[in-house]
């Protein structure tokens, strides 16, 4: 059996230790010891920017925010599908991450980083939503294991309501907020609805036809009209009054 290979490693804000390793041909993060993602199976994250920028080719002036880089894959399939006025935001906590894809002699990034549609955000992607209200149609959220952090504790406050309120504050009206996630977890897919969200699930395998399953959340915004609209019914059935023409404020 061909060995693994340390290439490199880097330290998160929080002390979390990120090592890159190549066996065989692939690349693998780990993280404190464990795999976290490996360029041999990445088919949740191809499918995470696929159910999300599919209905976006057609739009003009798309903007998307990808929280995370990893090893790339998101960014290179968002590519793919989104038309050539489209700006994609990639926001990424960890320079020596950003310098493990920008490597050629890796073949992760390089490329998907150099196209003149992308911006790469050095920091925090809470930061990148606080500055960009409204500004988004679609949000790929890809910065950890999901609502139970297992790379940087700090992520665990994203996948709280504070942290999910914002993201909602940074989309266009009718934009799209995804999520990955190792495991199935309902109680955050309710968070999500509570929130004025649509919200779909999708179980997707890390390879094609193997390997463990992911969760993709997929939650849409509402239109503001649609808001309005479920409130004059409600008002109108639940109190007998004359439906009012005021327009809800989110």
């Amino acid at each position: 059996m061909k060995p693994f290979r340390k290439l490199d490693s880097a330290t998160a804000p929080d002390g979390t230790l990120l090592t890159l390793f190549e066996h065989d041909g692939a690349f693998v993060i780990r993280v404190n010891g464990i795999e976290l993602m490996s360029t041999r199976r990445h088919h949740s994250e191809d499918a995470l920017a696929e159910l999300v920028c599919a209905p976006l080719r057609e739009q003009v002036d798309v903007r998307a925010l990808i929280g995370g880089l990893g090893l790339g894959f998101t960014l290179k399939a968002a590519l793919r599908l989104l038309p050539l006025d489209a700006r994609v935001v990639v926001a990424e906590l960890v320079p020596p991450v950003i310098a493990w894809n920008r490597n050629p002699a890796y073949g992760l990034a390089h490329d998907a980083l150099n196209d003149p549609r992308v911006e790469l955000f050095e920091g925090d992607v809470t930061d990148a939503l606080r500055q960009n209200p409204a500004a988004f149609d679609a949000i790929m959220m890809d910065v950890d294991n999901g609502a139970d952090a297992f790379t940087t504790a700090s992520n665990a406050w994203l996948y709280q309501h504070a942290g999910v309120t914002l993201a909602i504050a940074a989309l266009r009206e009718r934009g799209r907020l995804a999520y990955w996630s190792a495991d199935d977890d309902r109680h955050f897919a309710t968070m999500l609805r509570h929130a004025g969200l649509d919200v779909t699930t999708n179980r997707v395998r890390a390879h094609a036809t193997t390997g463990p399953t992911h969760t993709l959340l997929v939650a849409q915004r509402r239109a503001t009209e649609e808001v309005a609209g479920g409130v004059r019914r409600a008002t109108a059935d639940g109190q007998g009054v004359r439906r009012s023409t005021t327009r809800a404020l989110e």
